[in-house]
């Protein structure tokens, strides 16, 4: 039984506050949106207030769980088989917003399916690594025979995700993946050789597939815009590099401490999604790079956390929870950061617990709580002696 004093703080003070400065910002960086949209000024605010309650109460679930269910086959066949037809379905059905097939409208509600594959295959590669690193050599025969299955079916995964094509969350996927394997031992020179095939094979096979079955005609090539603006943003910012233009705008208008919270110009109809991919160039303008510096701060604070807790734990399981969770976290914010300051192509991919999202939210806390559980375990463990 977890009890308060159990409760990892350091988790849970930073997940806080950055949701009420993601609240706040969402609210701000929402104002021309909703007047675009023809909604009510706070709608975002409540909106966005709502996915933080389901976020808490989702954090509160996985912290009370006990951890076993989560190695059943049920689980793990289950969750795989659902998470594939999802996908799949997104091929032919998906809602496309910004260039990619990625959600699944339910009334009001969009889901993002591949949102949660990065909760899935962080606990799912955990169990099946955490069940037998211990006992069998990692590249033995008998390693290969009970674990190239998971690894394959996790590859089609990243395969789906791609055809989309969703780059940005293939990316964060990928690098879970990567992270989780080599924590566990596995090859160095062989994962390698693994990403590098696997390089290969989208632009040999994958590409070429997706501008058959005609994915290439207005997405790919909203794609390659993206591409083209990142490499030359000011030769084309008055077409697909004025969304980069102005975040660069947005960032040197704002300076060291900001114009102050409500008071961003690139806001107002000059910046696209200023409350979800570049929430964080409006930050920026509003807060300065003082705002900016203690978001990535907070985030930092939980991502090294989760390493501290992870090398301090006895439990294989426990080990590569907190390694797969701070790679996704990290990953996620530097792909967003990346984006938004030019050092990456545009991905979509939102900045943790900031930007406006309910599915992005509701995967960054199942993993969020997921880790205040380990940690809490680990607490006990120590307390009991064992």
């Amino acid at each position: 039984m977890k009890r308060l004093r159990d409760l990892d703080y350091f988790l849970i003070v930073p997940y806080l506050l950055l949701c009420a400065i993601g609240i706040v910002m969402v609210y701000s960086a929402s104002s021309n949106v909703v007047i675009e949209n023809g909604t009510t000024p706070g709608a975002y605010l409540v909106r966005q207030a709502f996915w933080v309650v389901i976020g808490l109460l989702i954090t509160i679930f996985m912290t009370a769980m006990n951890t076993r269910y989560l190695h059943y086959k049920q689980f793990y066949w289950g969750g795989m088989l659902i998470l594939d037809v999802m996908l799949a379905g997104l091929l032919v059905g998906g809602k496309t917003i910004n260039g990619a097939a990625g959600w699944i409208t339910l009334g009001p509600i969009n889901i993002q399916p591949a949102e949660f594959v990065k909760f899935f295959l962080i606990v799912a590669t955990a169990s099946r690594l955490g069940r037998r690193s211990d006992e069998e050599p990692m590249l033995n025969g008998h390693w290969w025979t009970t674990n190239a299955k998971p690894l394959a079916l996790s590859l089609l995964m990243i395969m789906l995700v791609l055809l989309q094509p969703d780059m940005g969350s293939a990316m964060i996927i990928s690098g879970i993946l990567v992270m989780m394997y080599l924590a566990s031992g596995f090859s160095y020179k062989l994962m390698g050789a693994i990403v590098g095939g696997g390089i290969a094979f989208y632009l040999c096979i994958l590409l070429p597939i997706m501008f058959k079955i005609g994915k290439a005609t207005h997405v790919t090539s909203y794609k390659l815009a993206r591409i083209v603006a990142f490499v030359d943003p000011f030769g084309h910012q008055s077409g697909s590099g004025s969304q980069l233009v102005n975040s660069y705008y947005a960032i040197s208008n704002g300076g060291l401490f900001g114009v102050g919270l409500g008071n961003s110009i690139q806001k107002r109809g000059y910046l696209p999604e200023p409350n979800t991919d570049f929430i964080m160039a409006i930050i920026s303008e509003e807060l300065g790079l003082i705002g900016v510096l203690i978001i990535l701060c907070l985030l930092a604070f939980i991502v090294c956390r989760a390493i501290y807790i992870g090398i301090h734990s006895k439990n294989t399981f426990n080990i590569l929870i907190c390694y797969g969770v701070a790679t996704y976290f990290a990953i996620q914010a530097f792909v967003n950061i990346g984006g938004v300051v030019g050092f990456l192509p545009i991905t979509g991919v939102t900045f943790p617990f900031i930007s406006y999202g309910g599915s992005s939210m509701m995967s960054l806390t199942l993993c969020l709580g997921l880790l205040i559980n380990v940690s809490a375990q680990e607490k006990i463990a120590r307390r009991k002696g064992l």
